[in-house]
């Protein structure tokens, strides 16, 4: 291990006049040239290309663009976690700061693990123009193999107008600022033909996010079956690390309305009594993922321990798992009580270069 350390750096930084033979290809995002003799493999979410030769190996992959988290650091900590910690124990862990190539942030970081008795150097290298990330992955035996994936980087193109031709994200960005919503519809069972059917009653929750780090969380349940309006609502801060949200309430309350007189499902009645509702800090895991089938952005939070904000799952099967849409801010469904108002929120974000060549000197890869 202290041998692939001492002289990993140097023959990362320097690429020597070697001649390499590539062959251009396209994949996702990216244009690259890719060397030959290597064997291709596509597979679901990724391109990669492996060598063996004796006892040494290398595999270069490269992962399908992803929704970015809105921060290089961040994107970087979760594919980190995801594609290189993910049941391996790492040494030697490097990473480099961020650095800016053409309208985009690139990070990488290194580490050493073992496999089969040997030991295998790791380099990720993640770019973010912090609506979109793509993330680039070499694991190696022996340093020579590295010229390759330097060679393979400085190639590089990043092509961000084609994530708007195929998988149609929010044009926002994937920043959480704004409004995610989970509304359901109440049901008393099914008809002969397997559809719902629904009564007038809903279950409504909210998250207003807010840019100055704050945030107003409401819901509201409307049923049927109760004489009485459930309205819940907490005020905080959130705050993001890697891929865990964090939310600390600093205010909220639960409330029993009585109906509106004239039995519509809009409008209140007279505050009955309050509820059990006590605010909680909780940190969640979550991910930012576009479904091609609504064409629309969902924020995932999942929490081994369910809060009372939560107040259940968000369907079957998904137990201890939340998924909330995005939705324009004049568009919330939730009608206050009386004397609640909610602040407002900014949602401003400036575009990013949608193309950009990696240059070879932008990537300054750490040694293990």
């Amino acid at each position: 291990m202290r041998a692939i350390k001492s002289h990993l750096l140097a023959c990362l930084l320097f690429v020597t006049a070697t001649a390499f033979a590539f062959e251009k290809q396209v994949y996702d995002i990216a244009s690259f040239e890719s060397p030959t003799d290597w064997t291709q493999q596509k597979g679901e979410g990724f391109l990669s290309y492996s060598k063996t030769e004796g006892d040494n190996w290398c595999q270069i992959a490269i992962y399908q663009h992803r929704t970015s988290v809105g921060d290089i650091q961040a994107d970087f900590a979760k594919d980190w976690k995801d594609l290189v910690e993910n049941s391996k124990t790492i040494s030697n862990e490097e990473k480099t700061k961020p650095e800016s190539a053409g309208g985009w942030k690139v990070m990488s970081g290194s580490g050493v693990w073992q496999y089969k008795g040997a030991n295998v150097a790791t380099i990720l290298t993640v770019y973010s123009n912090s609506k979109i990330c793509l993330s680039v992955l070499c694991n190696a035996t022996t340093l020579s193999y590295f010229k390759d994936y330097q060679a393979l980087l400085a190639s590089m193109t990043l092509d961000a107008s084609k994530v708007t031709s195929t998988s149609s994200p929010d044009p926002k960005g994937v920043s959480l600022v704004g409004l995610w919503d989970d509304y359901i519809n109440e049901s008393n069972g099914t008809s002969t033909n397997g559809s719902p059917q629904l009564t007038a009653g809903y279950f409504r929750r909210e998250y207003l996010f807010k840019a100055d780090g704050t945030y107003v969380f409401r819901a509201k349940d409307w049923s049927v079956y109760t004489k009485d309006i459930l309205f819940l609502y907490e005020t905080g801060t959130w705050k993001i690390v890697g891929d865990q949200l964090t939310l600390t309430p600093k205010s909220g309350k639960g409330q029993w309305w009585g109906k509106a007189a004239s039995g519509s499902t809009k409008g209140w009645g007279s505050l009955d009594k309050a509820s059990e509702y006590k605010p909680q800090t909780v940190t969640y895991s979550f991910e930012v993922k576009y479904r091609d089938d609504v064409k629309e952005n969902f924020l995932v939070l999942y929490n081994s321990n369910r809060t009372p904000r939560d107040r259940g799952t968000s369907g079957p099967g998904h137990v201890n798992r939340w998924a909330y849409r995005s939705r324009p801010i004049d568009q919330s469904l939730i009608d206050n009580p009386p004397g609640f108002k909610v602040p407002t929120a900014s949602t401003s974000s400036s575009e990013g270069t949608t193309e950009a060549k990696i240059a070879e000197k932008s990537v300054k890869l750490p040694g293990l």
